[in-house]
């Protein structure tokens, strides 16, 4: 797992701007940072573009130097940066060299991704189990692609001006090494809606994130772009039975592939029955080194029950207790390492539990993706059950229309809306907070559902995967983990399992028994109690951190960068209302506010 940048260009390429701009992303690879320019090689020396290329490694397959980065085949003279891991790279370096292939390194996966590239073509994506992001050069086509992971796990940034292509693996860098900071006002208003800014778009014009399954090819006579789309899940929607035993045995295997490392591997360990099945499926779990996070709050305390896991399979475990009375500084530093402005407030949790599990251990394993697989969440739940009329569906509209912004969302009406595509997406969306500050929105989420399934279930897993899982969750193990120097590999996010459960029957979704696969799996070992007890989400304390630090979060946006005209009486309210909305709504005012500041 590792951070890249990359500087494409017919004008001379400024080396020492990129190695400035580079210094943000060293934790993404504190092992080890290479730089190359065309000049260094020997295909690329009598090339008419000028280029640089820098490599951030953080070592865990092939600790060799065989396996560093950037990488190059001379035969094909091709060139290879890559971010990710590939977990059948055993079996695909077998192909490869039956094919006659010759390999430098004993088992760098990198290098299985860089002949196979050569070898195949951009194609070769196809064959890839893992997560990554990849930078591709064929000198001899004078083509370059940039590629990302089907689901969106890992990171690419781009951004192209005048004959002038320049990508990284972390947008603060890209936009430093591009020197231009100018904002998009509407992907602002987008970051206010839903907290996140949707990819294709980041919060900087002409800064760009590649789509999840997406590959750029650029054609460097021209510089013309092609983006293509090479997976999709709503390309796998079917309704085959479904068939309990062969999902255990791919489930398995997903949790297996993923323990191939040369370094020391751990597991977070919440309690709840995503990461328990992982611990479970383990072959080793008895080496396994296992960590949680708990909270003096019970209302977010898993503590009994992430202790009964480590009781159960006996892994060497740790906990972590999270401090609601963190100092604004260290606040203030965990937003900084967002890269992009990001929200979800369990990201405070995720990235101290990740900085914990990093002072021993490079790689670690999480149950991130299991909800959205096997209908985890309250929300999509509710929506297979709900049965409201035409009477009802207008009365709900006209409660949402009249509810007070200051109140909340109204999630609650507009959640019971008739159609789903209206219902679901407004669990993500606060258009009552646009409307308070004065400002409008046109990002559509809509579009995330499927307008090929009239299937209500695979709408929602469509969106899950597409919006939430992709665009959310995702991009927070992602950045939590690696601003602490920590891969996070996450079994249920195997593409393959995605693939089974948008293929199969419904027969695996009980509404009134969420998740009961894995409550089947492992019921031998736990009890009714532990296997059926309320979900519990993944969180912080967010209401009593913002009005016990009103005066600091109100000083910091009345002194602020936001660009729009926001009323200051719209703030005083929403802190003399207390709630758990307007809490959230305020931190993301001030996380907004602070990330700008950041760039000062």
């Amino acid at each position: 797992m590792c951070g890249f940048l990359g500087q494409i260009s017919k004008n001379i390429v400024d080396i020492n701007n990129l190695i400035s701009a580079n210094s943000i992303q060293t934790c993404r690879g504190p092992d080890e940072t290479i730089f190359l320019q065309n000049s260094d090689v020997d295909f690329l020396k009598n090339s008419s573009l000028s280029s640089a290329f820098i490599f951030n490694r953080l070592s865990i397959v092939d600790l060799s130097n065989n396996a560093s980065q950037p990488m190059i085949n001379s035969d094909f003279e091709t060139l290879l940066m890559f971010n990710g891991e590939i977990y059948n790279h055993r079996a695909l370096r077998k192909e490869l060299t039956e094919l006659g292939l010759n390999f430098k390194s004993s088992h760098s996966d990198s290098e299985v991704v860089l002949n196979g590239l050569s070898y195949f073509g951009i194609e070769f994506v196809n064959k890839l189990i893992g997560q990554f992001s990849i930078f591709f050069l064929d000198s001899l086509k004078n083509q370059a692609y940039l590629a990302r992971d089907r689901l969106g796990q890992k990171p690419l940034f781009y951004k192209l001006e005048n004959e002038d292509v320049i990508f990284s693996s972390n947008l603060k860098v890209l936009v430093n090494a591009s020197n231009d900071k100018t904002l998009a006002s509407d992907q602002i208003i987008n970051y206010i809606n839903y907290g996140v800014v949707p990819s294709p778009n980041t919060i900087f014009k002409n800064c760009y994130k590649l789509m999840p399954g997406e590959i750029i090819k650029i054609n460097l006579n021209n510089y013309e772009f092609r983006k293509s789309i090479y997976w999709d899940p709503i390309n796998f929607v079917d309704n085959k039975k479904f068939d309990f035993d062969y999902f255990v045995n791919l489930f398995e295997d997903a949790v297996n592939i993923r323990l191939d490392a040369d370094v020391p591997l751990a597991a977070f360990v919440s309690g709840g029955l995503d990461s328990t099945a992982i611990v479970k499926a383990v072959n080793n779990k008895e080496s396994l080194n296992s960590f949680s996070m708990n909270f003096k709050n019970e209302k977010y305390n898993e503590q009994q029950w992430s202790s009964k896991v480590s009781e159960t399979y006996k892994t060497i475990h740790t906990e972590t207790f999270l401090d609601i009375n963190m100092s604004r500084n260290e606040i203030v530093k965990i937003i900084n390492s967002q890269d992009e402005p990001y929200a979800d407030i369990s990201y405070i949790p995720t990235y101290i539990l990740s900085k914990e599990i990093s002072k021993n251990f490079k790689v670690a394993i999480s149950g991130d993706g299991g909800d959205e697989l096997l209908f985890g969440y309250t929300r999509s739940n509710k929506e297979l059950l709900k049965k409201s009329g035409y009477v009802s569906g207008l009365a709900y509209k006209l409660f949402f229309k009249i509810y007070p912004g200051f109140l909340g969302s109204g999630n609650t009406f507009s959640s019971n809306f008739n159609n789903v595509n209206e219902s679901y997406p407004s669990y993500f969306n606060d258009q009552k907070l646009l409307n308070l500050l004065k400002i409008n929105g046109e990002f559509d989420l809509t579009n995330y559902l499927g307008d090929s399934t009239n299937d209500v279930s695979k709408k929602l897993s469509l969106f899950e995967y597409k919006y939430y899982l992709s665009e959310l969750m995702l991009l927070k193990i992602d950045r939590a983990s690696m601003s602490n120097s920590l891969e996070v590999r996450s079994p249920f996010v195997d593409h393959r399992l995605v693939e089974l459960i948008m293929s199969s029957d419904s027969s695996y979704i009980d509404v009134r028994n969420p998740k009961k696969i894995i409550k089947k799996y492992l019921e031998n070992d736990f009890s009714s109690e532990f296997l059926n007890r309320k979900k519990m989400g993944f969180s912080f304390d967010v209401e009593t951190w913002v009005y016990n630090n009103t005066n600091f979060i109100h000083d910091t946006l009345n002194s602020g960068n936001i660009i729009f005209n926001m009323d200051k009486e719209i703030l005083k309210n929403l802190s003399y209302r207390k709630s758990r909305i307007n809490s959230h709504r305020i931190w993301k005012l001030f996380l907004l506010e602070t990330y700008l500041k950041g760039f000062e």
